[in-house]
């Protein structure tokens, strides 16, 4: 079993540059700079951070936002591609983990959107990624689903690491998943969402969710979540007062970093941009866990079985056959005859 040392991390509550992913990369490098230059080891990121959520889903029907659909993707990212190498180039620079949320273009269709998250090491490789599993209501119109493949908890140097994003930190099999991998180390990404319901309060369902996972699994919980700028309310409101007073709701968005008891160890960030930190020691999961293990001897595993399928979905599996010089050659062996008869007809 490994000793891991402590550490600081950061997490960043901040508005994109709408729709415009170059400019926000280049915003992502400053903030990983200066969160390195706080001592911080790993740097975690709003949801889809690289370039803005979909707010139009809400605010309009859906002929009316199929242009912006356009427009984001567009403006959304290759992966690999020259904005992931400038993310890692800077996690390099700056020696530390970064998982940030991106809107990813699929590479098998021109115009498929996954809303996806992706995991920066200080050497700056790209570790992997997570493809959220299932987009939340209003934004099935903007993303396609991932798949098992990358529910994936990376072995780190910080200690096990895993994310996944918004809604699903809902999903308790999901959650499940990343903790039977062994993870220590939780990110949970979102966006400010003041376009909910009247009675829903995002900042204490993101609380709820966040303190939650921390308390069942005994890990950390770095939660990172987008602001709203006044260019994001003014981009998508435009000249429609209705549009600008929903999306100018207060209690939209909240960041802060939860320990494994599931109380908050950063000061909470809500609406308003900047970073939180907090130190993290994975020791302080040992004791916690004596009581209560799910992932260990607090659970009946000859009771409930979870099984997570890690096969990659393709849109087209391609079955060749191979050359027909080579399937005359395979089908003649030892067949002199037929071999001389192939020949005559060459």
């Amino acid at each position: 079993m490994k000793i891991y040392p402590p550490f600081i991390a950061a997490a960043v509550q901040a508005a994109p540059v709408y729709l415009d992913a170059d400019a926000t990369v280049e915003l992502a490098c400053d903030l990983i700079a200066e969160a390195a230059r706080n001592q911080a080891r790993l740097v975690a990121f709003p949801e889809v951070f690289v370039a803005g959520y979909p707010y139009w889903n809400w605010t309009m029907t859906p002929v009316e936002g199929s242009a912006w659909y356009e427009r984001l993707y567009l403006n959304s990212i290759d992966v690999p591609g020259p904005q992931t190498d400038r993310l890692c180039a800077a996690a390099r620079q700056a020696n530390c983990f970064v998982v940030i949320g991106v809107n990813e273009r699929g590479s098998h269709s021109y115009g498929t959107l996954y809303n996806t998250v992706l995991f920066i090491d200080p050497q700056g490789r790209l570790l992997g990624r997570h493809r959220k599993l299932v987009p939340t209501w209003a934004e099935k119109l903007t993303w396609t689903g991932g798949d098992g493949s990358s529910l994936t908890v990376y072995d780190t140097e910080l200690g096990p690491l895993g994310a996944l994003a918004c809604g699903e930190n809902t999903n308790t099999l999901a959650r499940f998943s990343l903790l039977a991998q062994g993870e220590l180390i939780h990110v949970a990404n979102y966006i400010a969402l003041p376009v909910a319901p009247d009675d829903y309060d995002m900042v204490e369902a993101i609380k709820v969710r966040a303190a939650a996972h921390a308390f069942e699994g005994k890990v950390f919980n770095i939660v990172s979540c987008s602001a709203l700028s006044e260019q994001i309310i003014a981009q998508v409101a435009g000249d429609n007062e209705k549009t600008r007073t929903m999306l100018e709701r207060r209690n939209s968005a909240f960041s802060g970093i939860f320990g494994p008891d599931g109380r908050l160890l950063s000061e909470p960030l809500i609406d308003r941009e900047g970073i939180v930190y907090a130190s993290i020691d994975l020791r302080k999961c040992i004791q916690p866990k004596q009581m209560h293990d799910i992932v260990g001897h607090y659970n009946r595993f000859d009771v409930f079985a979870l099984s997570l399928n890690k096969r990659p979905l393709e849109a087209l599996n391609i079955v060749s056959h191979p050359p027909l010089a080579a399937s005359l050659a395979e089908a003649a062996q030892g067949d002199e005859t037929f071999l001389c008869g192939a020949a005559s007809h060459e």
